[in-house]
């Protein structure tokens, strides 16, 4: 009761689709979600992935469902060591296909549109499986928007933070070891980082 429900929409209901397919894809599973009451986690979608040809159409799409959902929501940006079709994510076309991910340009588009967006962002998760990449982005997020962590290798690091913030968790490995995490973090909370890095 009173617990706060957060689902996946994305466009995994269409194999390919333009931009405007794109929205209308995300429209449908945002309104589904919210008809229901739930929150909102913003899949990447290979179909965007597909579809984009620069920067400025992602934008395009984040912008239009960014400005329509009810409450804030967290975006996903799912790198391309777990998923070859996302790779160039934010960028499109043939930055997309140059062979070589540019992170640090991705990075600055994503910045962008949730800068634009701030009021309707709750929070980024990002898979790329770098914790110093996750840190940068973490330091330049509007104040109010939380870093969700989605990495595998460095996530009690990146919970614990630094003196300039630290990253929420939100990841799968927390499944694996549900009783262990949760002592863990009641040790963070305590004030006891030894402790926590310990367990």
């Amino acid at each position: 009761k009173g617990a706060a429900v957060f689902s996946g929409a994305g466009t995994d209901h269409v194999a390919q689709a333009d931009v405007a397919g794109v929205i209308a894809a995300y429209e449908e599973q945002c309104g589904a979600i919210e008809r229901l009451g739930g929150r909102i986690i913003l899949m990447a979608s290979r179909a965007l992935a597909a579809a984009a040809q620069s920067p400025e159409d992602f934008g395009r799409v984040y912008d239009r469902i960014l400005g329509q959902v009810k409450q804030p929501v967290i975006l996903h940006w799912l790198g391309e060591m777990f998923d070859p079709a996302l790779e160039g994510y934010w960028l499109g076309g043939a930055r997309r296909r140059a062979g070589t991910p540019d992170h640090a340009a991705a990075m600055e588009v994503c910045l962008d549109v949730i800068r634009r967006n701030a009021a309707k962002v709750d929070g980024i998760k990002i898979s790329l499986l770098d914790k110093d990449k996750e840190i940068v982005m973490r330091r330049k997020l509007p104040k109010g928007v939380r870093m969700y962590t989605g990495d595998d290798f460095n996530y009690a690091e990146l919970i614990a933070g630094d003196d300039q913030g630290f990253s929420h968790a939100l990841l799968g490995i927390f499944d694996a070891i549900a009783p262990a995490a949760s002592y863990a973090l009641s040790r963070l909370a305590a004030g006891d980082e030894a402790g926590f890095h310990d367990v």
